[in-house]
């Protein structure tokens, strides 16, 4: 067990040797997980690339097919009513 100082930009340290041992390196992206009594940090992990033919199967649609204006005319509306509280 070590004992850190958080800095007055909040900044921690963290030991060599648990860096090390995490294989982090500088520059390293973390999530930050409050669990309550602490935190726990993770390293972040990148999505794995794939194309939209891979992806596309999820997004299943059961009716007929919008032109671009109807969905254009959609999103528009959504973002009238995010902006005006849906009303």
């Amino acid at each position: 067990m070590e004992i850190i100082k958080i800095s007055k930009e909040g900044q921690v340290s963290i030991p060599e040797q648990l860096r090390k041992s995490h294989g982090w390196e500088t520059g390293q992206e973390l999530i930050v997980i409050d669990t309550g009594d602490g935190i726990l940090l993770k390293r972040k992990q990148p999505f794995i690339e794939t194309t939209l033919n891979e992806v596309a199967g999820c997004l299943k649609y059961q009716g007929t097919a919008k032109s671009l204006e109807e969905m254009d005319d959609a999103i528009r509306q959504g973002v009238e009513e995010s902006w005006h509280g849906g009303s």
